[in-house]
């Protein structure tokens, strides 16, 4: 097993990393832009967004390094990342360019193949940013398209970057962080040349800052917007109870879409309302839509075309993280399903979402043409859901894990850290099959709140604890999108993070302890590990340069190990540096 240091490297490497000057490079000759053709059907040597395709999959075609070579992959460069105490950011690579997201409001453009930095855009943030929105340094992605790189800043702005020098192409204000306060931890996907994104929305900003947003990618200018908080009155039912627009809260859509171009349609999902506990709101028997939902929008004027509620969340246990889609046949396993719909056709291919959506752990399929529940199943042990009707998807509650008074406790299964959270899975189309990386948890969770505060957000308490039970605080699982049936699992001591697949037949992902993995697709089979000495907590991604394949991932910390570094072991101490590697074959 390798150790690899990041003061070791720096030493070693001499690269140009994080200057403050902004100059032009070789690609703005002959440059091609990026279309919505090359958005929907990318080279395979390029990794575009977030995902790399609009599916969401996290699947790169590349096949060069394999199960039987990759125990020879080696560090091919190396740099620093900007200082910060939350890393999450996903790498794109276009034309042998690689675009870097740092913590803050930091973009790079660097040589994909030897780390040489090409510009650089560091945006000023206001000095009085962090009384208003919490959290500002977490950038987990960025967008590619035509001639600009397009994100959404933590001042509350959407800022197109020209790709070929950094400097700024336009600049289009979302918010006031004054008046409307909201975080844009993510950032936008281009669909049909809008930028669509979503946001975390605090009480404070109010019910208007829970929107979905689209600009048009080329000049900023805003093309719509659609509230994920249910108005009163609208849908000829009001699931709120009758609780005024201006005191409802909190229905975020802070992870990243999906878009099927057959379908024309934009899949996006929802977090808890604030506070959780909803005997706080207008009681527990109301739905409050469209809090932990899958919306299904038409991204040409921003309408909900269908939505699907996962549960009532009572617990801060959000649903807003990558929808997979994926053409499968359905046909789950009743031994490993718990949830089936009667009347799933056998033998006929599905046009699906799927995946884990929310902090519960559970995957769900969903018929992604019309919303129909086709099945769900748990993965790590939870005590919410305690029943899903087959015909119609409707979930249950556990009426044991319900709060009903100010300082009620209850023993909550996952933690709201949730069995899922921030770090994506990945699908293979090789073995059509999901890889998530879960984590064991549970808390002991009070209700802190006799009413709403719009300070206070969730208005619950709790510690948390592995999983009574467990010993490993992290797992990784392989289902099968077809049956749901488990092919293989694999445990680790710290939590698990986000996972790539590749055409080589392998699985990539780190954890919190600092090992980053190869697993083989179909076994399980570890067949290549190094230890990176900070825990790994950037989207992996795989691309190529000149026809060699390179495998690049982050360390540093995250908006959750951090609490969970308290789980690990006496004596297990992973740093928490921010740096990016990237790793090839010798050549």
């Amino acid at each position: 097993m390798a150790h690899i240091t990041p003061k070791l490297l720096v030493s070693l490497l001499t690269l140009s990393v994080l200057t403050t000057s902004v100059c032009t490079f070789a690609q703005s000759q002959g440059f091609v832009p990026v279309t919505d053709q090359i958005l929907q059907n990318p080279a395979p040597g390029d990794w575009l967004m977030w995902r790399r395709t609009l599916n969401s999959w996290g699947y790169s075609p590349l096949d060069q390094i394999t199960p039987t070579n990759v125990n020879t992959l080696k560090l091919a460069w190396s740099v620093p990342l900007n200082e910060g105490s939350v890393q999450e950011g996903t790498p794109l690579v276009y034309n042998g360019v690689m675009y870097m997201p740092h913590p803050g409001d930091v973009i790079t453009a660097i040589n994909a193949s030897t780390g040489e930095q090409l510009w650089e855009y560091r945006r000023k943030m206001p000095e009085d940013i962090g009384d208003y929105i919490p959290a500002t340094e977490t950038k987990r992605a960025i967008a590619i398209y035509n001639d600009k790189i397009v994100y959404t800043t933590n001042d509350d702005y959407i800022v197109g970057l020209d790709i070929n020098t950094g400097n700024v192409a336009y600049e289009t204000q979302i918010f006031d962080y004054h008046i409307n306060p909201a975080q844009q931890s993510n950032g936008p996907i281009v669909i049909n040349g809008k930028a669509i994104s979503g946001r975390g929305c605090m009480p404070a900003g109010g019910p208007d800052t829970c929107v979905i947003t689209a600009h048009d990618a080329n000049t900023g200018k805003e093309l719509w917007r659609l509230n994920t908080i249910q108005r009163p009155g609208e849908g000829g039912e009001d699931t709120w109870g009758g609780i005024p627009w201006e005191k409802r809260w909190h229905v975020g859509a802070w992870m990243m879409p999906s878009y099927d171009p057959e379908l024309n349609l934009i899949y996006m999902g929802t977090s808890v309302t604030a506070p959780s506990p909803k005997f706080l709101l207008a009681g527990n028997e109301l739905t409050y839509l469209y809090h932990n939902s899958t919306l299904a929008i038409s991204p040409d004027d921003g309408h909900i075309v269908w939505h699907y509620q996962h549960l009532v969340d009572h617990w801060d246990l959000d649903h807003p993280f990558e929808r997979l889609l994926v053409d499968t046949v359905v046909a789950p396993d009743p031994a490993q399903v718990a949830w089936i719909n009667p009347d799933i056709e056998a033998g006929k291919v599905y046009k699906v979402i799927t995946g884990v959506p929310g902090k519960t752990g559970l995957i769900y399929t969903l018929d992604r043409e019309t919303g129909e529940f086709l099945w769900a199943r748990p993965t790590v042990f939870q005590n919410v859901v305690e029943t899903i009707d087959g015909s119609t998807g409707k979930a249950t509650v556990n009426p044991n894990a319900l709060f009903h008074a100010t300082g009620d406790t209850r023993e909550i299964c996952p933690a709201l850290s949730g069995g899922k959270n921030w770090q994506a899975g990945a699908y293979s189309p090789l073995t059509n099959m999901m890889y998530y990386s879960l984590q064991n948890t549970c808390s002991d969770m009070t209700v802190t709140l006799s009413s709403p505060d719009v300070e206070a957000l969730y208005g619950v308490s709790g510690v948390e604890k592995i999983t009574p039970g467990k010993t490993m605080l992290g797992t990784v699982f392989a289902v099968s999108a077809e049956t749901g049936a488990t092919a293989w699992t694999f445990d680790m001591t710290g939590t698990a993070l986000s996972l790539v697949t590749t055409g080589g037949g392998l699985v990539f992902g780190g954890d919190i302890e600092g090992n980053f993995r190869a697993f083989d697709q179909t076994t399980g089979a570890v067949v290549w590990e190094t230890n990176l000495g900070s825990s790994v907590t950037g989207y992996p991604i795989s691309f190529s340069v000149d026809g060699r394949q390179y495998i690049a991932v982050g360390t540093g910390a995250s908006v959750t190990t951090a609490g969970h570094r308290r789980l690990l072991p006496a004596g297990i101490n992973p740093g928490s540096e921010n740096h990016l590697y990237v790793f090839a074959l010798p050549q």
